[in-house]
């Protein structure tokens, strides 16, 4: 027998070598791949982000939080002409591979070298599923990534079975539209839960995973439909189903639901639920998700109230001789949180519960984020007004006692002897009836009446309702301070709630992904005022809308029973109403970021109250009843008190009031 060459043997020791270093280097891959895909924490493969869902205040669908909407159900939740479709699409052979499917690799490489170009691709539903979970989905694939994402799909099948495989699968594979997982999608596309998906809808969605745009029903019917009858056609190919029943299906109409946006809402009212929910909860709970939120929001008066805001504002911006920037030639690059035209807030709260039914912080929400209903403090000029009235006549001041309405004398003031405060309107009418300085708002008279109540007593109401410790001066009588609207809003529910403040509130309840409770509104209320005060200050701001300060009320459309308060501040810089009727309390404030006057002669009555009316206007009457309130006041005093308690606790033209009032004595 012949011997071999030296250099036959070299070769073939060349080659052997070469194997066996093929074969190393193959194993320090897989040692390398196989130890970097240990590192991957697999809990995440069962823990899905889910979307933490807000509701309005009838339980029904409002927005969501920002992140990936999803809906997480169990595979039982699930049609199973979807899992089959499913199945029959994307891994055939997805319950006798381990993970990574050679079979599928080698088929999916003869398709796409036969077509010329990718057609089928030879990742397993595991595969994808370690994509999407670790790997950031499929705008991230290269070989690096590929065979990272087949060394995870291997990890995965040895810890998880089939069934936690598919069902983690199709909670978190992306749909288009902004929507993640079947119960999502389902929802979106057809209006339906999962579980009841027919074979039509569900080969539909099994479609639109390989491209959630390109075959999305809403974009591309044609094309969906034709992707729809290749799952269909597979289905019948791997004898899950027999031709009549495909063909039948292929010929159904396949009913969409309406396009709606799945993104969430920006606006105010949900600023105000975050704020809240970043008080409520710990970071890790919303990152977890899947909370429902149910809020105390009326998207119908919510909206109203935008509308109003904005329609209303941009009525003042149009008026001639309007010296400020307009919104309409407003053009940011981003949110800002000032802006330099005109601007408004509003905010209205169910008397009975105290939740907050709309609340809108400015005109728009994607041009300035600063929510001026829960954190702008603006003097709040007369609209203070009630609660100085209010003191007086529960320390025995009755509405129909003669107040001087002329220029204050020095030293008449007992808190402030050189203060001299003026009336708006220029003009001094000499005495008045107590009533008639709140219904047609005379500094004047407030302050006298200020003076009488004490302003020690008018700081302690004004705590009292909720407006906080506000400066030890006179000038608080007339509303020279600063307070936020919604605090404005909340302390005027005192009137139709007989001396209750009710605290308001935007979150009723929060339950985790489980169902378990995890807040729930206190609905807090004290008391503040004495009911026969609060029943004699709403007479009196009835007659406000009917011939006071807010008479053109009825002229601007408003027929029902309702009472509240103008308010404008020194060189009109700030417009504000509240009113409120027995069941809801709406307050608006209308001015500009950097205080100036918005308009000459610019008052609440004219700039803010059409602004309530529009508002108010769209409150369901069914939601929101609109009794008769108190009655007109009839000359009772709100407690009883002897006329000489009376006369001493009343100094300068007050004094000379009460003794012509009482004859003297």
């Amino acid at each position: 027998m012949a011997k071999k060459s030296p250099t036959k043997k070299s070769k073939a020791n060349w080659k052997l070598r070469f194997a066996l270093l093929a074969l190393f280097a193959a194993f320090v891959v897989c040692l390398i791949y196989g130890i970097w895909a240990s590192t991957f924490d697999l809990k995440q493969v069962e823990n899905i982000p889910e979307r933490s869902t807000v509701f309005d205040m009838d339980g029904k669908y409002y927005s969501r939080l920002a992140g990936e909407n999803r809906v997480v159900v169990p595979l039982n939740q699930v049609s199973q002409d979807f899992q089959k479709a499913l199945i029959a699409r994307e891994d055939s052979r997805f319950y006798s591979h381990h993970g990574i499917d050679p079979i599928g690799i080698l088929r999916a490489l003869v398709s796409n070298i036969t077509h010329g170009h990718i057609r089928q691709g030879g990742s397993t539903l595991t595969q994808q599923l370690a994509l999407n979970t670790f790997l950031g989905g499929r705008h991230t694939r290269s070989i690096n990534r590929k065979l990272l994402e087949a060394f995870l799909a291997i990890r995965i099948e040895q810890n998880f079975t089939k069934r936690q495989i598919i069902e983690a699968y199709i909670n978190r594979i992306y749909f288009g539209m902004g929507v993640y997982g079947v119960e999502t999608a389902s929802q979106t596309y057809f209006g339906k839960h999962a579980v009841d998906l027919n074979l039509n809808e569900a080969a539909t969605l099994v479609a639109l995973i390989r491209s959630p745009y390109r075959y999305s029903p809403f974009s591309h019917l044609r094309v969906a439909l034709a992707q729809r009858d290749l799952v269909l056609a597979r289905m019948v190919e791997l004898k899950m189903m027999k031709p009549p029943l495909a063909d039948a299906t292929k010929k159904s109409k396949l009913a969409l639901a309406h396009k709606r946006s799945t993104a969430p809402q920006e606006n105010y009212a949900m600023d105000a639920v975050r704020r809240d929910l970043d008080m409520l909860l710990d970071d890790e709970q919303l990152e977890e998700g899947g909370l429902k939120i149910f809020t105390t929001i009326d998207p119908t008066l919510q909206k109203a109230g935008q509308s109003a805001v904005e329609n209303e504002l941009r009525k003042i911006e149009q008026r001639p001789g309007y010296s400020h920037p307009r919104r309409a030639e407003f053009a940011p690059d981003s949110a800002t949180e000032s802006t330099p035209y005109l601007q408004g807030a509003l905010v209205a709260i169910d008397n009975r519960t105290g939740g907050i039914r709309a609340l809108v912080g400015g005109r728009d929400y994607a041009e300035s984020r600063f929510n001026r209903a829960l954190l702008s403090k603006r003097q709040v000029g007369s609209t203070f007004k009630p609660f100085v009235y209010a003191t007086a006549f529960a320390r025995g001041l009755r509405p129909d006692v003669m107040i001087d309405d002329d220029r204050i004398h020095p030293g008449e003031l007992r808190a402030a002897s050189n203060w001299s405060p003026e009336n708006s309107d220029g003009t001094y009418r000499g005495p008045l009836p107590a009533a008639e300085g709140l219904i047609m708002s005379r500094n004047t008279m407030t302050a006298r009446v200020g003076d009488f109540a004490g302003l020690d007593n008018v700081t302690r109401t004004a705590a009292a309702v909720g407006l906080g410790k506000i400066p030890q001066t006179p000038a608080i009588y007339i509303g020279s301070f600063d307070a936020t609207l919604k605090d404005l809003t909340a302390a005027y529910t005192v009137f139709p709630n007989s001396g209750t403040r009710i605290q308001p509130y935007v979150i009723e309840r929060i339950d985790d992904a489980d169902g378990n409770v995890l807040y729930r509104a206190a609905h807090v209320s004290a008391p503040a005022l004495e009911p026969g005060t609060t029943s004699l200050v709403t007479s009196l701001l009835e007659q406000v809308l009917q011939r006071g300060t807010a008479a053109t009320a009825r002229s601007l459309g408003w027929n029902r029973p309702a009472a509240g308060k103008t308010g404008t501040t020194n060189d009109y810089k700030d417009a504000w109403f509240v009113g409120y009727t027995k069941s809801l309390t709406c307050g608006v404030w209308v001015g500009l970021d950097r205080p100036q006057t918005i308009v000459p002669r610019g008052y609440g009555a004219t700039l803010a109250l059409p602004v309530w009316i529009d508002t108010m206007n769209a409150a369901s009457s069914q939601k929101y009843p609109a009794p008769e309130m108190e009655g007109p006041w009839r000359g009772e005093p709100a407690s009883p008190v002897s006329p000489q308690r009376e006369i001493e606790s009343v100094p300068g033209n007050i004094l000379r009031s009460f003794r012509k009032f009482f004859g003297g004595h």
